[in-house]
């Protein structure tokens, strides 16, 4: 090839890559004439490449191979193959640098790119983006130009673009480069644009991001007190800003309003200080979780220019060193939950209908409070925590500057930490729902000798962001906490995994205390086979990798869900708890590694199924009747007139036990329950691991000669049948029954519906054993399939396929709409040598997006 044949090869070459670059056709960005504010949802058509990319954050890169997607995305749930092919297993590498933390899935590089127009009548409005969240380490450029590197991937951030952007037929290009490199955190994180991201369009002069603080320094029904604290900037010159500030109050009516004019100039934040009385107010409660909403609006020149709505509940928080918890002047027991970010099959994307799920499940248990463990949550969940009457712990930090991981937030402590904590508060600091800042999970700074002076350094951040809520950090070793001083540098001090340092009267004497994280039992939903003791039916190898349901399983540091709650009882001085965990989690499968690869630490498995601990919380933090069959499987076959222990979880009076009609006896409680006997702290507690259950319990118990047929409880309360439960021994699978949570869902790209799947023998009863595999299809272009699961902790198939086992009978199918799209969607479930079973769906056109 002479050099003019090179030379046409290259223009022709350069010309084919514009011609591709271009081929994937810009977002328009559609924008309003007379709106003042505009918060654009921007997670569509983003082009994505896992893997690195050179230049990718170049104006001119071509992306046309890459695969478009929408957002939230995780692809670390998707499976990355690893270096060795032999290691994998499905989507998992028993190779992966993550480990049994991070699930055996890996993360590595990824790049996003997003090509979008904006009109002509954008010029001279301040456009900025919001990210919600970015997992991990990223860097944003706009058009080639860096806007900055953002490495912790749990809190929000945004850039302004406005001096960068093009407008008309010009395209604008984002690109965004995360870099997960693991090992980077003990569970599983995710990887990837796994929030949602924001275009924020105001005019010059605008009240500035998360610019509202509203808080209620009194607090009753006859005579609340209102405070709203705004921000307003300017990008121009000096310019008189007129606010108003309006109140409306749960059905939408105006009860209060306030108007005032400062001068805002370039570049300077001016704070409106604005107070409001109200004769009546409706407090916010977990009973009573009403909403007033805060509608600012700023004029200058008389021209409105920006219009802003703020949430907010009107309530009184206090906790009290000898009596707990108060909301509103009465003492609330928090009965709470810790949880990690994931939601099972669809990993760490952010799917607001996921968490909602995940709550009414923890609501209907009788919980009253979420713990965000160890990080700052998605914005949708404290949303709906708002609505539904959900306490919350919101939580910061895993590590300080000393990591628990080679990668983790230590390399970024200094330069980080102050921002993190500051983006967190003026973010979510107008949630009522949330009671307390967490500004550290078991820290290891916590049992060090100057632990206290970071401990103090980052509540005083918080006081100044957020002076009317108090400060904990949870102490995984709060005796070590208490002899370095660690405790007296928090307002309220977070004990995990210690309920003996609750009858410590020295501590108690000088703290305010709650148990963070409590219990950690870890067990197998549908797995009853080990029960250690005398007498025991069966007794499997315990080294297998299931854990039985008997609440006897738990981790040398901790205790079984029974004890915990004794020793709560017998501690009404402390606020309540935060138990580990409400639902099985990606990564973390304590007290086993590979094949392995999700917790079993969850009173819900991974797709949401209850086990049976959760109807022993629900007995102990209910006012519903419960009564409870443990082991809910009545197929024991071999085992005939051998013993079968059978507890009951209660909060009846009394409960009477039946096999096959014939009574085996009535039980109650004695009407005192002893203290607990336990290790004094974690680094005295015994074997890393232990089965013993030993002292008192919150369980009726009795030892019944297996008989197949139908075991039934009747439960009663002053001597009325309040409620009952049964087990039958179930045939083989006959026929799949599709349980739809929802019949309707939007037309929104991300609403959702959970579909579970059981199989039943001829009579309708429940399969225990079942792990028949389950082949999914879909009719109909509305929605698609998101996900799969059965919560098995040990199953590698993927979670993104068409297929999956069912587990102890159970499965679950989720169903992800369209955007734009609406009409029936059928679901079709297929099992070798069963008749096929069907599920419709209606995507219905969404309801009106509410303002960011």
């Amino acid at each position: 090839m002479n050099k003019n044949q090179i030379l046409l090869f290259l223009t022709f070459s350069a010309i084919a890559a514009n011609l591709s670059a271009s081929a994937q056709s810009p977002v328009a960005v559609t924008l309003s004439a007379d709106a003042p504010r505009q918060t654009i949802l921007f997670d569509r058509t983003w082009q994505f490449h896992q893997g690195e990319a050179a230049g990718a954050d170049q104006l001119g890169f071509d992306d046309s191979s890459w695969r478009t997607l929408d957002l939230p995305h995780d692809w670390m749930i998707e499976g990355v193959p690893g270096p060795d092919p032999s290691a994998m297993d499905g989507p998992f590498d028993s190779k992966s640098p993550a480990s049994f933390g991070g699930a055996y899935l890996n993360g590595g590089i990824g790049w996003y790119r997003k090509t979008f127009t904006l009109p002509e009548s954008a010029r001279g409005r301040h456009i900025s983006i919001l990210f919600d969240g970015a997992y991990m380490d990223s860097d944003v450029t706009c058009n080639g130009q860096k806007l900055g590197n953002h490495p912790y991937g749990y809190t929000s951030f945004s850039y302004d673009l406005t001096p960068l952007l093009k407008y008309g037929n010009e395209k604008n290009v984002l690109a965004v480069r995360l870099n997960v490199v693991q090992p980077c955190s003990r569970w599983y994180s995710g990887a990837g644009l796994y929030r949602h991201v924001w275009l924020v369009v105001t005019r010059p002069v605008h009240i500035e991001l998360w610019g509202t603080y509203v808080t209620t320094p009194k607090a009753e029904a006859t005579d609340a007190q209102v405070n709203v604290v705004t921000q307003v900037v300017s990008d121009g010159s000096v310019a008189d800003a007129t606010l108003t500030t309006m109140l409306l109050d749960p059905s939408g009516k105006e009860v209060a309003r306030k108007e005032d004019t400062q001068k805002v100039g370039r570049g300077l934040i001016t704070p409106y200080n604005q107070t409001f009385s109200l004769p009546t107010a409706q407090l916010w409660s977990t009973e009573t979780p009403v909403l007033y909403r805060a509608v600012s609006e700023v004029r200058v020149g008389g021209t409105l220019v920006d219009s802003y709505s703020t949430p907010f509940g009107i309530r009184h928080i206090e906790f009290k060193k000898d009596e707990g918890f108060f909301l509103n002047g009465q003492r609330v027991q928090i009965k709470g939950v810790c949880d990690h970010h994931d939601l099972g099959c669809l990993g760490s994307a952010a799917y607001k209908r996921g968490f909602e799920r995940q709550l009414q499940i923890l609501k209907a248990m009788g919980c009253n409070a979420l713990r965000t463990s160890h990080n700052p949550p998605s914005p949708e969940l404290l949303d709906l925590c708002d609505r539904m009457g959900i306490l919350v712990m919101d939580e910061c930090f895993d590590e300080w500057k000393l990591n628990k991981t080679k990668f983790g937030y230590g390399r970024f402590f200094d330069d980080w930490a102050e921002k993190d904590l500051t983006s967190m508060i003026e973010r979510d600091r107008n949630h009522p729902s949330i009671i307390l800042w967490s500004i550290g999970n078991e820290v290891t700074e916590g049992f060090r000798p100057d632990g206290n002076k970071v401990a103090t350094m980052l509540q005083d951040i918080v006081h100044r962001e957020d002076p009317t809520r108090l400060v904990t950090s949870a102490c995984q070793q709060p005796y070590h906490s208490v002899q370095y001083g660690f405790d007296k540098a928090l307002d309220i001090f977070g004990v995990n995994y210690t309920p003996t340092i609750y009858q410590d009267q020295a501590v108690h004497a000088r703290e305010i205390m709650i148990a963070s994280e409590a219990a950690s039992t870890v067990d197998t939903r549908g797995t009853y086979a080990y029960v250690p003791g005398p007498g025991n039916t069966v007794a499997p190898d315990p080294k297998a990798p299931q854990l039985t349901c008997y609440d006897q399983w738990f981790p040398g540091w901790a205790t079984n869900a029974q004890q915990e709650e004794i020793a709560l009882q017998k501690a009404p001085w402390i606020s309540g708890e935060f138990v580990w965990t409400g639902f099985d989690y990606l990564g973390e499968p304590t007290p086993y590694k590979w094949p392995s690869r999700s917790s079993y630490f969850g009173i819900n498995d991974t797709c949401g199924f209850p086990k049976d601990r959760y109807y022993f919380y629900k007995s102990v933090w209910s006012s519903q009747p419960v009564v409870h069959i443990l082991p809910a499987s009545w197929n024991w076959a071999g085992f005939e007139g051998k013993e079968i222990p059978v507890w009951i979880y209660t909060n009846a009076d009394s409960v009477e036990l039946f096999l096959n009609g014939q009574s085996l006896g009535a039980k109650k409680f004695p009407e005192d329950v002893e203290t607990v006997d336990l290790p004094a702290t974690r680094e005295t507690a015994g074997s890393p691991f232990t089965p013993d259950h030993q002292g008192p319990s919150l369980h009726l118990a009795w030892s019944v000669p297996y008989a197949p047929g139908v075991l039934k409880a009747v439960a009663t309360k002053n001597g009325a049948v309040v409620a009952t439960d049964e087990v039958d021994t179930a045939g083989d699978p006959a026929k799949i029954l599709l349980d739809v949570d929802r019949s309707q869902i939007e037309g929104t790209g991300q609403d959702l519906a959970y579909i579970k799947v059981t199989l039943v023998d001829k009579d309708g009863h429940v399969c225990p054993n079942a792990d028949n595999e389950i082949k999914f299809s879909v009719d109909g272009s509305a929605a698609t399939l998101a996900g799969v699961d059965n919560g098995d902790p040990t199953n590698h198939e993927s979670f993104q396929g068409t297929q999956h086992k069912a587990f102890h009978g159970l499965a679950l199918a989720v169903l992800k709409s369209c955007d734009d799209a609406t009409g029936a969607v059928t679901l079709t479930a297929s099992v070798d040598g069963l008749p096929d079973a069907q599920a419709t769906i209606q995507v219905i056109p969404p309801a009106p997006a509410a303002q960011k």
